[in-house]
Order: C-alpha cells, then structure tokens, then sequence
C-alpha cells in the first residue's frame, strides 16, 4: 500500500515514515527543498516536490495514494482541503495528525483532577480554535467518502527515527536546565503533563491505518 505524507522530514512524521516502510508500505512525501527530498530518498522514501500551499501536487499526491498521512502543520486548513479533495469519494484512509494541546488548560504549576476521553466534550482555548477547526474539517471529510482520523498525540519523547531525531519540547528544557544549571519548573510544578513514546506514536498511526484500511 503506498502512502503519501506531508512533514515526513520532521519529528513524528519521520518515525511514522520509518515505521510504514519496515512493515511493507512505501512512502511518497512532500519535499519543500531538493536538500530535503535529498534527505529522504536517502532513507528510502520517494518525494513529491511542492509546499503545503501547492495544492494541485498535493491534492494529485493524494489522489495517486493507497492512503494519505498528514503530519505537517496541525493549524493548516487549506492542505487539509488539497489532500480531502483528491480523496474524496475513494473510500481511502486519511489520518490527521492534531494535539492533545486542544484539550490543554492554563494550569499554572497546579494539579487538576480532570481527565479527558475521546468523547469528551470540550471548548478549545482561544489559541487552540484554528487546530480544532481544521480536525473537525478532517473528520467530517467522512461524509465525502474519506476514512479520516485524527490523532492527538500528548508530549512525545524519545530519539526519532526520520531525518529528524529530537522532539521540541524536552531536549529544549534538557538544554535550558545544562545552560544555567536550573531545570525549571511552573510555579508549585504540579501540573501534570501526560507523555508518550515516540515508537508508541508511530505504532498507533499504523494501528489507525490498518483500522481504516479494514472499513472500522
């Protein structure tokens, strides 16, 4: 089954790539620059040049695809509606890839109780209202004949396995706490951050896929 991706260059979207093309599945991916499409073909992955902007690859990309994995920008709604457009109709997998930061509260170093399911319901932070838009655009791309899902990973740690090895989040605070000797924290440090590994991100996009792939 061929893939087509968008940010497989990047953290999570290296390792889902890495992860697709050991269980079988070639991978197409979106390449900005020819110094990133070089750096891809050179871990086995076909490219497609164009930006999240050009929507005419994107959506031809989408449509030449057994399936389309998006994990580019989470708040973009028009390559969302590039990959939807060459999908529609065709019954084929679309995983979206979003943020357990839709759900996120201004905790301030203090604990909460809270606990949020899939079915939740919920009301994005301000910042948030863009990300939300476009996941539930994703979603609702299943009364166009898409088998769309978005995933919301918590904060990912762990050595990618892409082109991109490091996540955001803790190596900076890694670096920040060797440069000044303080790992810092948010007031009473109580506020509970919920992590997940890398390997584990990539196995549930494969897990999503094959769901899709079966008709759930």
């Amino acid at each position: 089954m061929k893939v087509f991706m968008t940010g497989a260059s990047g953290y999570i979207g290296g390792t889902v790539a890495d992860s697709l093309i050991k269980a079988g599945h070639p991978v197409a991916a979106l390449a900005r620059t020819e110094d990133t499409a070089a750096r891809l073909r050179a871990l086995g992955i076909e490219t497609v040049r164009g930006e999240l902007s050009s929507h005419s690859v994107v959506r031809n990309a989408a449509r030449n695809a057994d399936a389309v994995i998006n994990c580019a920008n989470a708040d973009d709604p028009f390559v969302v509606a590039a990959i939807v457009e060459g999908l529609a109709g065709s019954g084929k997998a679309f995983l979206h890839t979003s943020g357990s930061s839709v759900v996120g509260d201004k905790a301030a170093g203090k604990a909460s109780p809270k606990i949020h399911h899939e079915d939740t319901p919920f009301e994005p932070p301000p910042e948030k209202i863009q990300r939300v838009a476009v996941d539930r655009a994703v979603l609702a791309s299943a009364a166009q004949g898409v088998r769309s899902v978005v995933l919301c990973p918590c904060l990912i740690y762990g050595e990618g396995r892409g082109a991109h090895a490091d996540s955001i989040q803790v190596p900076n605070l890694i670096r920040q706490a060797v440069r000044s000797g303080i790992p810092r924290y948010i007031g009473a440090g109580e506020n509970i951050w919920s992590t997940v590994h890398i390997d584990d991100v990539a196995g549930a996009y494969l897990l999503a896929l094959e769901e899709r792939l079966l008709g759930a």
